[in-house]
């Protein structure tokens, strides 16, 4: 390539002032804030060298501050290059020179294109430049008039990142559940308990009542003879209360021969609790139906994160 007398003007590569008709709106890309395009990009619409615009624009630096020109990371361009498989950075094999004598490549803000009008004024750069300006005044009209799709966008986006959270967390949670459930040193935090599933359901209440190492309290507006069985299974020294609705619950002769014989049972009258609640320690558990009846109907469980104390505090 032959550079004119004038240091200031840059001749096209084929000697001619015809540069190629790219599509230059795809050739800005948002970096840093900014739109700006590269100077391998252009070059090629220049018809000149990357390394001779550059040139050109190193003896004018002082007209480039960092707001008109500034150089690309190797984190800028890999990103680049995930999202515009096109670009002139993969038709100039640059990524693989990085590591070697390569330098980056430069990023040129609008005014920094409109600047390489007064350095580069071959006949191609003017007419170039006039195609440039109207690219970015074009790009800038176009996210104007789109701020709000874009805006919705990003709030969609941001939603389904959300969602996604969610149902990871959720996965999770179902994950352990799923575990413990096939963990038979470890009791269920939650499931059903279907009907004909009598002695799963017997099963499962007289392990919680074995694991107590302190108290036991059962709320149950209906309980009989059967209840007080399964209390005898647990450990010695582990206190055991009930608390019922006496105008359902008539075990007071049952009661009586049950303390003569094994540890104390305490009976508390409670009317205003519909649901059954059975504490072990300090462990809340959620029992759909009393506990004498289970596996009679479809009935859930469950592990509550509740302070007991709450609870009992509200009993009357």
């Amino acid at each position: 390539m032959k550079e004119t007398e004038n240091k200031n003007t840059l001749e096209p590569i084929n000697g001619d002032d015809s540069s190629p008709l790219l599509p230059i709106e795809s050739l800005i890309h948002m970096i840093r804030g900014q739109q700006v395009m590269l100077d391998g990009d252009l070059a090629r619409l220049y018809g000149v060298e990357t390394r001779r615009l550059n040139e050109q624009v190193k003896r004018n630096i002082e007209r480039f501050p960092e707001d008109f020109m500034f150089q690309l990371t190797k984190d800028e361009i890999s990103n680049l290059m995930s999202h515009f498989a096109t670009s002139s950075l993969k038709s100039q094999n640059e990524i693989s020179s990085w590591g070697g004598s390569r330098k980056l490549p430069y990023a040129f803000t609008e005014n920094g294109v409109a600047m390489l009008s007064s350095v580069l004024r071959s006949k191609t750069a003017i007419e170039v430049n006039i195609r440039i300006m109207r690219a970015f005044t074009s790009m800038r009209s176009f996210l104007m008039s789109n701020a709000h799709m874009f805006k919705r966008l990003e709030t969609i986006e941001h939603n389904y990142l959300l969602v996604n959270r969610h149902l990871s967390e959720h996965d999770r949670k179902f994950e352990e559940v799923l575990t413990r459930l096939d963990d038979k040193d470890s009791e269920p935090i939650e499931g059903f308990f279907f009907e004909g599933q009598i002695f799963d359901a017997y099963t499962l209440i007289s392990d919680l009542i074995r694991k107590a190492t302190t108290r036991i309290i059962l709320i149950d507006n209906y309980v009989d003879d059967r209840i007080l069985k399964i209390l005898t299974k647990r450990k010695e020294g582990v206190s055991a209360t009930i608390y019922t609705d006496p105008r359902h619950s008539q075990i007071s002769n049952d009661l009586r021969r049950h303390n003569a014989q094994y540890p104390r049972i305490e009976v508390r009258n409670c009317t205003n609790v519909h649901d059954r609640f059975l504490i072990v320690d300090n462990t809340v558990y959620f029992i759909g139906g009393s506990i004498k009846d289970l596996g009679k109907k479809i009935v859930a469980f469950s592990q509550m994160q509740q302070n007991p104390n709450d609870i009992l505090s509200k009993l009357r």
